[in-house]
């Protein structure tokens, strides 16, 4: 069942650390909507060595890494990996390069150590992170520094290529086995994601498997009235979402919030852009391409009727036709909200990405409350996408458990590229070792 993989510089087989019959786990029948994959049941993991792609990136305020539901969840899957007497080594990043966000990884040691002991090194592949994998028992944890400050990690390269890379061969030959619970980055063909896997028996975490089943769900199981709700600060993130899901005509209603209702302001002409805008050709680009989605869906796409924004420093909501060319709107009005609340409620399918506005300032967080509150009053079934919209709910006040029909995806990129083309790099790359047995 093993493979030798060329140019990986060692044997596949004699590292695996899988017990498979084909078509069966070790505890029964594959989940037939997980039948591509293996997970953390179809292996001995007793004293092997596994190289854990997580997912603890994280809400930066003012320095500090806040404590949100993705390491919770990691967590989870993280001590399924120690209760089964694995060794574990977790590969993660935070941020950017370049931006604000992009930190070392020991303040995230610090919060996984409310749930396990573990250790953390400032390395990632060097001799000390290698000597420190080496030295791992049975039982014991791992995390490495962000693996983005490896300029391999980020490079668009497929599998194949990053097998090769220096990161994958140095770490690769110490683990017998990878798993990635990080469906967030799967839309990313970067060195941790796509290659370990292509030289390293593979397989998905919990977490990962919750996010698969659900979006096989939201995918293939739509029921109408079928409502998408889509915010957040960057429009074109959800270009292709609203493009596909027009041509298919899988969607009754777009409801649009954010900075993506203004757009959609600017694209019916109920606001003007302004010369400064107008020299802005991006902006415009983007006023285009708003314009050709209303003339593709005009009576489906909906944009806000009334907008709050800020008046010497207070919430005031006024009529879209009252906001000035360039002038914030900060969330959504009392008429709109209610609006799209009977929408939610009414449907069947709630599909939702992005928040309705500045949510992390009371004023401006009653558009997000009203709509999730509606969500959790609706017999629909609801799917929440993103980072931003998770993070949402619990700080403007919901309690998850009001949403007993909804699943919170903690992925954003990934989760709106698998509506779009379930082929992402990190989850076929997964998909293969099953093929392999």
């Amino acid at each position: 069942m093993g493979l030798l993989v060329q140019g990986s510089g060692y044997d596949k087989e004699a590292r695996g650390g899988r017990r498979v019959e084909k078509g069966r786990v070790s505890g029964g029948i594959m989940n037939e909507k997980l039948k591509e994959f293996l997970t953390i049941d179809d292996f001995d993991l007793y004293g092997k060595t596994v190289l854990f792609r997580a997912d603890i990136n994280s809400v930066i305020i003012d320095g500090q890494v806040q404590m949100k539901e993705r390491i919770v969840e990691n967590a989870k899957t993280i001590q399924k990996l120690l209760d089964k007497k694995a060794k574990v080594v977790i590969l993660a990043h935070q941020g950017r390069a370049g931006q604000a966000d992009f930190l070392h990884l020991e303040q995230h040691a610090q919060l996984l150590r409310n749930f396990m002991d573990l250790k953390y090194i400032d390395d990632i592949m060097g001799s000390s992170a290698r000597a420190a994998i080496k030295g791992l028992d049975r039982g014991e944890v791992l995390l490495l520094d962000n693996v983005r400050m490896l300029a391999e990690e980020t490079l668009n390269k497929t599998a194949e290529e990053h097998s090769h890379s220096f990161f994958v061969r140095s770490l690769a030959p110490l683990a017998d086995v990878y798993i990635n619970d990080a469906f967030s980055v799967a839309h990313r063909s970067h060195a941790s994601v796509v290659g370990f896997p292509a030289v390293l028996d593979a397989g998905i975490g919990r977490l990962m498997e919750r996010e698969l089943k659900t979006l096989e769900r939201a995918v293939y199981q739509i029921k109408s009235p079928c409502v998408y709700i889509l915010g957040g600060v960057k429009p074109e993130e959800v270009f292709d979402i609203i493009d596909v899901t027009l041509k298919r005509k899988r969607v009754d209603r777009i409801l649009t919030t954010g900075a993506l209702g203004t757009l959609f302001l600017y694209a019916s002409g109920t606001i003007e852009p302004g010369e400064e805008q107008k020299a802005d050709k991006h902006f415009m680009q983007n006023v285009e391409q708003a314009k050709r989605f209303l003339e593709m869906g005009k009576d489906i796409i909906k944009y806000p009727e009334d907008v709050a924004v800020a008046v010497d420093g207070e919430r005031r909501e006024i009529p879209v036709a009252q906001l000035k060319p360039n002038q914030p709107a900060y969330d959504i009005g009392e008429k709109t909200s209610e609006e799209y609340s009977e929408r939610i409620k009414n449907a069947r399918t709630v599909i939702m990405r992005g928040p309705a506005g500045l949510y992390e300032d009371k004023a401006f967080a009653k558009g997000t409350r009203n709509i999730f509150e509606a969500i959790s009053h609706s017999d629909a079934y609801s799917l929440l996408g993103g980072g931003h919209t998770s993070a949402a709910i619990s700080e403007v006040g919901i309690d998850r458990k009001s949403m007993s029909n909804a699943h919170v995806s903690l992925a954003g990129g990934a989760f709106l590229q698998y509506f779009v083309d379930k082929h992402l790099p990190g989850i076929e790359v997964l998909k293969k070792h099953q093929t392999n047995c």
